[in-house]
């Protein structure tokens, strides 16, 4: 089994954000392999279906975003799941805005859900599903703000193919392998 795990905030204010890029591949992959992702469990809005073969479970944790490790390490738990079955999807302001960069390890890069995640597994070495948000324009912004912002119209086309991007990696970590989807979709 594998835990696909979207990193957001939960609530319609944040909605649409660029921390929110992790919930918008995992809704879309609940659209695509038709998996209800809506029973409250474990902290976290979670669906159990089947991807091109493999049993999953869709999450979306309504931690916050720095509290997704809590959630993450209950279900996993729960499900007896291994770190290398557990691919988290999330939003990375060092990467220009749609780009993805998958990797199967590594530091948390800033990222406060990712910190959380390593944290509670006590471990670094899950597979991770980046989404360039791009950074600030102006550098005294601050990135706190700057993560909770929309998308401008321009932007949105880019983030949209991004999130597909990222949803179309998932079945491919799973049956091919992290080196195969990182030489398919890292610098696309």
């Amino acid at each position: 089994m594998y835990l696909i795990a979207g990193l957001g905030n939960p609530g319609n204010r944040f909605a649409g954000t660029r921390h929110n890029v992790g919930f918008e591949a995992v809704d879309y992959l609940a659209a695509l392999y038709r998996v209800n992702v809506t029973r409250l469990k474990h902290k976290a809005l979670i669906g159990e279906g089947m991807i091109q073969g493999h049993k999953v479970v869709l999450i979306k944790p309504q931690t916050y975003m720095n509290l997704s490790g809590e959630s993450i390490r209950e279900i996993k738990n729960w499900y007896k799941i291994d770190n290398e079955h557990i691919i988290v999807i999330y939003d990375d302001v060092s990467l220009d805005i749609g780009r993805i960069r998958i990797r199967p390890k590594g530091s948390a890069g800033g990222n406060n859900g990712i910190k959380s995640i390593i944290y509670q597994l006590n471990s670094d070495v899950f597979p991770r599903i980046k989404i360039g948000i791009g950074q600030p324009v102006h550098p005294e912004y601050d990135l706190a703000d700057f993560v909770i912002s929309k998308f401008d119209e321009k932007e949105k086309k880019y983030i949209i193919e991004a999130v597909k991007k990222a949803a179309d990696a998932v079945p491919i970590i799973m049956q091919a392998g992290i080196c195969e989807a990182m030489n398919r979709f890292n610098g696309s």
